[in-house]
């Protein structure tokens, strides 16, 4: 736990901010984290320095009062994820958050050609965001139309960086990945060119972030444990 996660300051108390390093789990949004904490914990302010879709889990910082100005400073900083895909089938959201739209034949893909594709999405290369993401088109995010069901054909591309694709291939056709990047690259994204490249279809069944720069997952807590330490400080048992 960092240093800066291990205290919480009393009512009354002046409030420099905290750096909170969370364990995100599935289902939760980043902001329904952010609002927990919030109220449980009695924070005025209180924000998050990179979202984590619902179904991902691990590593989301947060931070508090003064420290909230440090926001942008973590979310440039490069990220690590691990997860599974899987080729074979693909869904409109390249995740489980909604059904499989399409299957594809997946006996001729070999651990070599996936290998070859996440070779290709290495480095520095442009990347359309999914349409089930919070980037915004005409002051709307991009998957509240896709809820509406509708398409967009004014989604640009971004540069990104990926420093590091590795896939092992022997649970195929599920795919485990671990990805290092830089700030504003989805992963889903990748998962969806990857199965492109092959000429198939891919979609993410479990993603986790592990580490923010230097901040790791290992060191995170949990929001039941950060939230019953919150309780104790703000109304210590009466001796």
């Amino acid at each position: 736990m960092s240093q800066q996660n291990a205290s919480t300051q009393a009512p009354g108390q002046p409030d420099p901010g905290q750096v909170i390093l969370i364990d995100k789990p599935l289902t939760w949004t980043s902001f329904d984290v952010a609002n927990k904490l919030k109220y449980a914990c009695k924070f005025k302010k209180i924000g998050h320095a990179g979202t984590l879709d619902p179904l991902a889990t691990g590593l989301l910082i947060l931070c508090t009062g003064k420290m909230t100005k440090q926001i942008d400073q973590y979310q440039t900083q490069e990220k690590e994820y691990t997860g599974t895909l899987v080729l074979g089938k693909t869904t409109p959201s390249v995740d489980l958050e909604t059904a499989f739209d399409a299957e594809f034949e997946v006996s001729g893909i070999t651990s070599q050609q996936i290998c070859d594709a996440a070779r290709q999405l290495t480095g520095d290369i442009l990347q359309v965001p999914p349409i089930y993401s919070a980037v915004r088109v005409n002051g709307e995010r991009l998957y509240e139309k896709a809820r509406r069901g509708e398409t967009s054909d004014q989604i640009k591309s971004r540069q990104v960086t990926v420093s590091v694709f590795e896939v092992q291939t022997d649970r195929f056709p599920e795919v485990d990945f671990r990805i290092v990047c830089s700030k504003g690259t989805y992963i889903r994204s990748l998962v969806r060119d990857l199965g492109l490249l092959l000429n198939n279809g891919a979609y993410m069944s479990g993603l986790r972030r592990t580490r923010i720069g230097n901040f790791r997952v290992e060191d995170a807590d949990t929001i039941e444990s950060f939230v019953a330490r919150c309780r104790a400080v703000l109304s210590p048992p009466q001796l």
